[in-house]
């Protein structure tokens, strides 16, 4: 498009071009559940430790119980690594996990267990809980968690929100968040 613009010269004609549009990123897809496919793991499998363990997390240990440790294992390939032949955490009845929050932690671990995404309750709280178990998802090596965080943080934008999802995208790299 064309501008005329006057000046004590005379009227000059400027070309104004349009901002170039903002970067487009593919939406978020998330994969199918693969929880039956995971549970069928299990069945017969005598590599995958038998037993319970009790997590203490964050700096005040506090306890998630009785997690079975062979469902973990088919779920998480860092589970299945920890509980693994060899490993410390194979026979043990309690691992403290200190890098994270109680609330965070326990989503982590009921969305191995039931294929069920809490991200607890109110807009600030849900978009802080997906970033925190978004990064666990990631740690854990959970794709579909990780991806069902993302999109619920993309579909979180708001005013509250917008400061801490800009970070995190830039944290993470990942410009989906952005969308």
């Amino acid at each position: 498009s064309t501008l005329l613009v006057s000046s004590i010269v005379g009227l000059h004609q400027v070309c104004v071009a349009a901002p170039p549009p903002p970067p487009s990123f593919a939406p978020i897809v998330v994969p199918p559940s693969t929880f039956s496919a995971d549970m069928a793991k299990t069945w017969g499998d005598a590599s995958l430790p038998q037993g319970m363990v009790t997590f203490l997390v964050g700096d005040d240990e506090e306890r998630i119980e009785y997690v079975t440790k062979a469902v973990l294992c088919a779920r998480s390939p860092v589970f299945r690594t920890m509980f693994g032949i060899g490993m410390k955490e194979r026979d043990a009845a309690e691992v403290t996990v200190s890098h994270t929050d109680l609330a965070s932690f326990t989503a982590l671990v009921r969305y191995l267990l039931t294929d069920q995404l809490d991200l607890g309750e109110g807009e600030g709280e849900q978009a802080r809980r997906a970033l925190v178990l978004r990064e666990l998802a990631q740690m854990y090596q959970v794709p579909r968690l990780e991806l069902l965080c993302a999109q619920a943080l993309q579909e979180s934008v708001a005013p509250a929100t917008a400061v801490p999802l800009l970070e995190a995208a830039h944290t993470m790299g990942d410009g989906r968040l952005l969308a």
